[in-house]
């Protein structure tokens, strides 16, 4: 648990699921850096720390021996191709119920981790017993084009990023932003995936043309180091903010003239989601599925060049929101998503 989208998922499901019915024990690696220790403990669930999977015999001793203790009924794995690790260790011990999770795809740039990826992508269908997924594009990518699956949406809390107006002008004034400034924003882990070099060449080349234009990045991770370096090179440091880990995100999309994610790869990209219910316009790379489109005002382009970003972000004027209906987002919210969820986990649980 590093605090990137698939932990916000889990958690997300976790505060709304029927806890008297189903409740969530966590195996995190030991070098998980953000585990909400004090929220699952009060949520009545219970931590167990691993050894992490890169070193894989004793990863794969503490599942064995954990499950083995635990008897656990159902095994969720939210870690893509790596769920061959749990998986296998679950069927080894004879747990009855195996879930796997497709949250992700890959794409260029990261050859060591794509490598591993497509090493482990074919035992995917070896040891679940039932196929999860974020979108038909990551559940297609991790199990086969006709593999049978269930996506499970990445749901938020549709009230808590609802778009308003009294909150866009307290943030602001938080975060120092005048309210006639250009706020570009950005939600994401530092790291190869999400391109964040990218943007910070978008906004170069952007403030010839908008002067008054910002870019906020909101989050951390081991690239943060060098894309604040390349923030420096370029001279624009006074334009670019870092607000890092954030526990007020929602409040932060209300403050955004628009959002941005240029990733290299996304299996869906709940931050899309949640900024489009904040009202903002999107602009997403093209290797992101369209399933995170739901407003259908997003914008999706390659990111070969970032001049074609800067075209069409300069033409956007500040304070810009899409009016959608309720029942676009309907699909994404948590509250149903929740129930659905643990009706399945307890008709897995009664056919087990």
């Amino acid at each position: 648990m590093l605090g990137g989208g698939v932990e916000a998922v889990v958690m997300n499901y976790y505060r709304h699921i029927d806890r008297s019915k189903v409740q969530f024990d966590f195996l995190v690696d030991e070098d998980s850096t953000r585990v909400p220790e004090d929220e699952i403990t009060a949520l009545g669930g219970r931590i167990f720390r691993i050894p992490p999977y890169q070193h894989p015999i004793r990863y794969r001793r503490a599942l064995i021996r954990l499950m083995r203790e635990q008897r656990w009924p159902i095994v969720h794995s939210n870690i893509n191709t790596l769920s061959v690790f749990p998986l296998s260790a679950a069927k080894k011990v004879g747990v009855p119920v195996r879930i796997a999770h497709s949250h992700s795809t890959m794409g260029k740039g990261e050859f060591a981790k794509n490598a591993m990826k497509l090493v482990l992508r074919p035992f995917a269908n070896v040891y679940p017993t039932v196929r999860f997924a974020c979108s038909r594009y990551a559940g297609k990518w991790l199990f086969g084009k006709n593999a049978d699956f269930t996506v499970i949406p990445n749901a938020i809390e549709l009230d808590k990023f609802r778009f308003n107006a009294e909150t866009r002008k307290q943030t602001r004034k938080e975060l120092g932003i005048p309210d006639d400034t250009f706020l570009i924003g950005h939600v994401g882990r530092f790291m190869p995936q999400k391109n964040q070099t990218f943007l910070v060449d978008v906004l170069a080349g952007l403030l010839p043309r908008r002067p008054d234009a910002m870019l906020a990045f909101v989050g951390d991770g081991p690239d943060r180091t060098a894309v604040q370096q390349h923030v420096e090179e370029l001279g624009i440091a006074d334009h670019v903010l870092f607000l890092g880990q954030r526990s007020d995100v929602n409040c932060l999309y209300q403050a955004f003239d628009v959002f941005c994610l240029p990733s290299l790869y996304e299996g869906l990209g709940l931050v899309g989601v949640e900024a489009q219910r904040a009202g903002l316009l999107c602009l997403f790379s093209d290797a992101i599925p369209r399933e995170v489109d739901v407003t259908g005002a997003s914008r999706f382009m390659p990111i070969a060049s970032p001049e074609e970003w800067v075209s069409f972000i300069s033409a956007i004027e500040s304070g810009t929101r899409i009016s959608s209906s309720e029942k676009v987002f309907s699909d994404y919210d948590i509250s149903e998503n929740a129930q659905k969820l643990t009706s399945m986990y307890l008709k897995l649980f009664e056919k087990k």
